[in-house]
C-alpha cells in the first residue's frame, strides 16, 4: 500500500512539475518575447484578411495573466479601421489587397469598414481585391475596390437577401417537450417558432420590410462603387446574371477573371517590382498591432470614453461576447468619475437579452448622462434589450443597415410534463399556501401562475416603452405604435424617431466631442473585464472549445439548430430579446 502511495505521489509530482514548467515557459516567452512587431518595409501592401476579427472590441482585462495566456492578438475591428486611417499617410504603404477575405463580421460592420477603405482610396493609394469565390456579404465589402479579380473556376453570389426561421411546434408535440410562452407585442416573434408551424403575417411583414431596407443600402453602396444603376443591380440579382466569373465580368460586377498568381503579378507591375522579386506584404493583423504599439500617444488632457457592449445581455460580469451588468456598470461609473473623461460613447452590438440587466444598465446611463453626455453608436444590432440600453442617450447613431427597435418583452417556460408522462414519470406537489410552489417543468402550468407571469411581462413592457418615450421625447402611444416587438433597419428607425443620425462609430465620437465642447482629445476603451484563472484557461491554444468541437463533428447547419434550442433553454426571467435569430443570406 505504501508502495502504491509513493507511485501516486511521484506521478502527481511529475505532473505538477510539467505544468509549472509549461506555464513558466509561456510566461517567460510572453515577458521576454512579447515584442513581435513586424517591420513595415518600403512599398508595402496591406493584405486585408479578417478571419480572426470577430468583434468591434477585442477586450482588455484587469488580470495580466489573461493577456499572457490568451491565444488572440487583441485586435478588434475598431483597431483595424484606425490602422487603415493611419495607412493613408504612411509613406511605406502603397495599397491594400483584399485577399480571399472570409469573415463573420456583420453588414453594419462591413459598412464601417467600407467607409474606411473609401477614405483610403481618396488618398491616392489603391485597393484591389481577389477571391476564389465571393459570397454576397463578401462581395459587398470587396466591391469597394478599384479593381476586382475572380478565379476562373470560382463564382459570385449575387441574388438578393433572404432569412429563414425554424419552427418547433410539431417537434414539441412529438418529443413531449413544450415551451410555455408569455409575451407582449404582436411582432414579438422570438417565441413564434414554439407556437406555430409557419410564419405569421405580422412576422413576414417585418422581415420583408427589414430585408428590403438592408438590401437598399447594400445596392446603393455597390452602385456607387461600381457605377451600376440600382435598377440594373436588381435585374442582375433577379436573373442570377452574375453566377459565373465571365457573367459577373459582363455585368461589370468584377473587372478581371484570372488566377491568383496573375493578380499578384499585376500588383508587382503596379509597384514596379522587377524580375522574380516578390512585392512587400504585411497582414492587417500585424499592421494593426504595429499601429497600436507605435502610434503617437495623444497627450491631450481631455478624453472620450468608448464603452463597448457586445453580445447578448445577461447577468454577471460579462465578457467580450456577453454584456453583463458588472463590467458595464463599472465602466460607466469609472468614466463618470474620471475628470479627464468629458463624454462617453456607448458602442452597442446586441440583439438584447435579460430585461433586468438591461434596466440596470439603463439606470447607470441615466445617472451618467446627468454628469456627462452619452452618445450611442449602433453596430449590426441594437435591438430589444440592445435598444433598451440605448434609448436614453443624448444622441443615437445607427448605420442604415443596423437592425434595431424590437421594443417588446417575453418569457419562455420549458415544460416536460408530456415527455415525463410518456416515460411513466408522474409529479405531485405539496404546499402550505395556494401560490407557494415555484414553477416546475414537470407539472402543467397553472393558469393563475401564467396570469401572474403575464402581469410581470406587461409591467416590464410598460416600463420599457416609458423609458423609450422619455428618452426619445415621444408619447407612450407614439412609442407603442412602433413597438410591439417590431424590428426596424437603421434607415427606417431614423424616419420614425428611434435614432437621430445615420453614421458610424467615428461620427458618434465626433458628436460626443461637439456636445462636450472639446476639440483636442484622446479616446479610452472600456470595459476592462475581471476574469478568474480558471476562466482564462479556456483561452489556451490547445483548449479547443466544446462548441468548436461539436461544430466540427456535426456541421455548421446542425450546430445552429442545436444552438437555437439551447438559447431558449438558458434564458431566465423576462427577456427583452430580438424577435428571432436573423441569419441574413
Amino acid at each position: 500500500m505504501k508502495f502504491l502511495g509513493n507511485v501516486i505521489a511521484t506521478v502527481i509530482g511529475i505532473f505538477v512539475f510539467i505544468m509549472i514548467f509549461f506555464f513558466g515557459v509561456i510566461l517567460i516567452g510572453a515577458i521576454f518575447g512579447g515584442d513581435d512587431k513586424v517591420s513595415v518595409k518600403n512599398d508595402s501592401v496591406i493584405e486585408l484578411d479578417l478571419k480572426q476579427i470577430n468583434n468591434d472590441y477585442a477586450g482588455k482585462y484587469k488580470d495580466p495573466w489573461v493577456t499572457v495566456f490568451s491565444d488572440k492578438k487583441g485586435v478588434g475591428l475598431t483597431d483595424v479601421i484606425n490602422a487603415i486611417e493611419a495607412a493613408k499617410t504612411d509613406n511605406n504603404i502603397k495599397g491594400i489587397s483584399i485577399l480571399n477575405d472570409q469573415s463573420s463580421l456583420g453588414l453594419a460592420q462591413y459598412k464601417d469598414l467600407r467607409n474606411a477603405l473609401e477614405s483610403f482610396k481618396k488618398s491616392g493609394k489603391f485597393v484591389w481585391a481577389y477571391a476564389n469565390t465571393y459570397s454576397q456579404k463578401e462581395y459587398y465589402l470587396n466591391s469597394v475596390a478599384n479593381t476586382i479579380y475572380l478565379n476562373p473556376a470560382g463564382d459570385l453570389d449575387f441574388k438578393g437577401l433572404s432569412s429563414e426561421v425554424m419552427f418547433f411546434k410539431d417537434f414539441q408535440e412529438k418529443s413531449g417537450i413544450h415551451m410555455e410562452v408569455i409575451r407582449h407585442g404582436k411582432y414579438k416573434s422570438a417565441v413564434e417558432p414554439f407556437l406555430e408551424n409557419q410564419m405569421s403575417d405580422a412576422n413576414r411583414e417585418q422581415v420583408t420590410a427589414l430585408l428590403n431596407s438592408i438590401w437598399s443600402t447594400v445596392c446603393s453602396d455597390i452602385s456607387k462603387s461600381r457605377n451600376i444603376p440600382v435598377a440594373k443591380l436588381n435585374e442582375i440579382a433577379n436573373g442570377l446574371l452574375a453566377r459565373t466569373p465571365q457573367m459577373a465580368k459582363t455585368q461589370h460586377l468584377i473587372d478581371i477573371v484570372a488566377y491568383e498568381d496573375v493578380y499578384h503579378d499585376a500588383i508587382k507591375k503596379a509597384l514596379k517590382v522587377k524580375g522574380d522579386d516578390d512585392y512587400n506584404k504585411i497582414s492587417i493583423l500585424d499592421y494593426t498591432q504595429n499601429n497600436i504599439t507605435t502610434a503617437l500617444t495623444n497627450t491631450a488632457d481631455d478624453q472620450i470614453a468608448i464603452i463597448y457592449a457586445q453580445g447578448e445581455i445577461a447577468g454577471g460580469e460579462g465578457d467580450v461576447n456577453i454584456i453583463g451588468e458588472g463590467s458595464m456598470r463599472r465602466s460607466l461609473q469609472e468614466a463618470r468619475k474620471n475628470e479627464d473623461v468629458k463624454a462617453i460613447v456607448l458602442r452597442i452590438d446586441s440583439p438584447g437579452g435579460s430585461a433586468l440587466t438591461s434596466d440596470l444598465i439603463w439606470r447607470e446611463i441615466e445617472i451618467t448622462k446627468k454628469v456627462k453626455p452619452v452618445v450611442v453608436s449602433m453596430g449590426n444590432y441594437a435591438a430589444s434589450g440592445g435598444y433598451y440600453i440605448a434609448c436614453n442617450a443624448n444622441k443615437i447613431f445607427a448605420e442604415s443597415n443596423t437592425i434595431t427597435g424590437s421594443i417588446g418583452v417575453f418569457g419562455v417556460l420549458p415544460n416536460f410534463t408530456p415527455l415525463a408522462t410518456k416515460l411513466g414519470i408522474h409529479t405531485e406537489q405539496v404546499k402550505t399556501h395556494e401560490n407557494s410552489a415555484n414553477y416546475s417543468p414537470f407539472v402543467p402550468v397553472d393558469e393563475k401562475f401564467k396570469a401572474f407571469t403575464l402581469e410581470g411581462v406587461e409591467q416590464i413592457y410598460k416600463t420599457f416603452v416609458t423609458h423609450v418615450a422619455e428618452g426619445r421625447k415621444m408619447t407612450f402611444a407614439q412609442v407603442d405604435s412602433i413597438a410591439q416587438g417590431r424590428v426596424w433597419s437603421g434607415s427606417e428607425a431614423l424616419k420614425i424617431g428611434l435614432v437621430d443620425k445615420i453614421g458610424g462609430l467615428n461620427d458618434a465620437i465626433a458628436e460626443a466631442a461637439k456636445i462636450a465642447k472639446i476639440k483636442d482629445y484622446s479616446t479610452q476603451n472600456y470595459p476592462e473585464y475581471e476574469k478568474t484563472f480558471s476562466e482564462l484557461m479556456t483561452n489556451l491554444p490547445f483548449a479547443q472549445s466544446k462548441e468548436a468541437f461539436i461544430k466540427e463533428e456535426i456541421g455548421e447547419e446542425n450546430y445552429l439548430l442545436i444552438e437555437q434550442v439551447k438559447r431558449f433553454q438558458r434564458q431566465k426571467g423576462v427577456q427583452a430579446m430580438m424577435p428571432f435569430g436573423i441569419n441574413i443570406k
